[in-house]
């Protein structure tokens, strides 16, 4: 039996996938669906690290924090990220996928604090750990915060699930003829300026020779065909 190609990865969910088709918030559907795509994954031995975002609840660089002190608005939306953790964490557990939420703010009540040691050990149990409140730092996002956590657990791969399934040469909801990048190094995706993540995180990535993916998680299957190494999905690399 084929053996996955990548033994522990880090996905990044984005807070707006939970919201599915809703304008704020999360969705059950869309939950449940991503939930079970995570443990698909599970399912063949990937040790699996989640960092969730909380922009379907409240971001610091929204409209909505319009006036706001940037550092209280990032706050309040490390906060959010805590909640789409215990949501994630909630849902798996209805079907029997074992997780564990960490936060880089300390909320003992509903989250462990974040430690290494720890975090390591539930992924080496099989546990899926997901991190909530980013970086526990206000100015960094939590695509920051997945490519910190990617390398202090060591992950393979750093996986960016969004509502696309790839890097594409244009937008192909505006231009059918755009064509996914099945491949592309760092300094491809910075000359054709192509926004993978935001810089910090690129950066981080990139200097630490930690790989990153891009593929949708709304299609079914894509996230284990990928770590199974099928064309799945945009793979930056350093060469």
């Amino acid at each position: 039996m084929a053996q996955p190609k990548y033994k522990r990865i880090l996905l990044k969910l984005s807070g707006e996938a939970l919201m599915g088709d809703g304008a704020y918030g999360i969705d059950r559907v869309t939950i449940d669906q991503m939930v079970g795509e995570v443990a698909e994954v599970v399912r063949l031995g990937v040790q699996v690290a989640v960092v969730i975002g909380g922009g379907n609840i409240f971001r610091g660089v929204a409209p909505g924090a319009a006036g706001m002190d940037r550092a209280t608005a990032d706050y309040m939306g490390m906060l959010a990220t805590v909640m789409n953790a215990l949501a994630l964490q909630d849902a798996m557990r209805r079907i029997g996928l074992v997780s564990r939420v960490q936060s880089a703010l300390n909320i003992e009540q509903v989250a462990e604090p974040y430690i290494r040691g720890k975090a390591l050990r539930y992924l080496e149990e099989g546990k899926v750990v997901i991190f909530g409140a980013g970086t526990g730092n206000p100015f960094f996002t939590t695509d920051t915060a997945a490519a910190l956590r990617g390398m202090e657990m060591g992950v393979d791969i750093v996986v960016k699930a969004t509502k696309v399934d790839g890097i594409y040469t244009d937008d192909p909801k505006k231009n059918p003829a755009a064509t996914r990048y099945h491949r592309l190094t760092f300094d491809e995706a910075i000359g054709q300026n192509l926004k993978v993540m935001d810089a910090t995180a690129f950066a981080l990535c990139r200097e630490q020779n930690l790989p990153i993916c891009v593929l949708s998680i709304f299609k079914a299957g894509a996230l284990q065909r990928f770590v199974m190494g099928e064309d799945e999905g945009t793979v930056v690399t350093v060469s």
